[in-house]
């Protein structure tokens, strides 16, 4: 659709372009989920729409809950978090991880989480959080560069074609020790004052197949990774099971 900046320009018809709808529809919020709390003018200008398309548009995905009015802008509703909640990338992931997690941040005092590859980054599925003293996940965040310990144990065992930037030379090295380990780790890599441990998670095809999905144990430089390392791998292992895993 060619970008307007008029008001009064007549939206399109959309009775043989639902299609065409759909995509303004997502445009719109992934625009809002990059500029919490954008105008209009912002968000038609970055998707190309008409100010009307636009605007009806975003007003119907306010009343479905989809975005939410912010002050003259826009953000994301309660509605795309109700439904992101419940996506995974495997039939009954969350369901199998969610009592082994609990009975490894019980046993650890750390904060665990459900990791699975998504457009090149980790992506937290779900946090168990752990006592207090250990803290949580930093800032509460989602989405992680793929050298996480839980995106590198992904990527190790994962099929080739990934949508990742040039790995680094010695990654090869790197991934089959991870392989033959069975863990990950991530010491301070991302965060200064955060180090990781990380498990593979696998289905029914086995553990020739790529991993579904990790298992994570968030902690701090003070604690032996790989004493945690023979925690996960039991509560992997667990889930793993509970997947159809043999």
């Amino acid at each position: 659709m060619n970008q307007a900046t008029s008001a009064s320009a007549p939206a399109p018809t959309t009775g043989a372009s639902g299609r065409g709808v759909l995509e303004g529809a997502f445009a719109l919020l992934r625009a809002v989920e990059r500029a919490e709390g954008a105008r209009l003018s912002r968000l038609a200008a970055e998707c190309g729409l008409p100010k009307t398309t636009a605007y009806r548009l975003l007003e119907q995905l306010a009343d479905l809950g989809a975005v939410q009015r912010s002050g003259v802008g826009y953000g994301i509703g309660p509605g795309v978090f109700q439904l992101g909640r419940r996506w995974q990338p495997f039939p009954g992931l969350r369901a199998a991880a969610r009592e082994p997690a609990r009975r490894l941040a019980a046993a650890t005092g750390m904060a665990v989480g459900l990791n699975v590859l998504w457009q090149g980054h980790t992506l937290v599925l779900d946090w168990t959080p752990g006592s207090a003293a250990s803290g949580g996940p930093p800032d509460g965040e989602a989405t992680w560069p793929w050298y996480t310990a839980a995106g590198k144990v992904l990527v190790a065992g994962a099929d080739p074609g990934l949508p990742l930037d040039p790995l680094p030379g010695p990654w090869q090295r790197e991934a089959a020790a991870i392989r033959d380990l069975g863990a990950a780790f991530d010491r301070e890599e991302v965060l200064a004052g955060v180090c990781c441990v990380a498990v593979p998670l696998y289905g029914a095809g086995g553990a020739s197949h790529a991993p579904v999905a990790a298992l994570s144990v968030l902690t701090d430089p003070a604690h032996r990774l790989e004493r945690l390392a023979d925690a996960a791998r039991r509560a992997g292992a667990a889930v793993s099971a509970a997947l159809g895993h043999r």
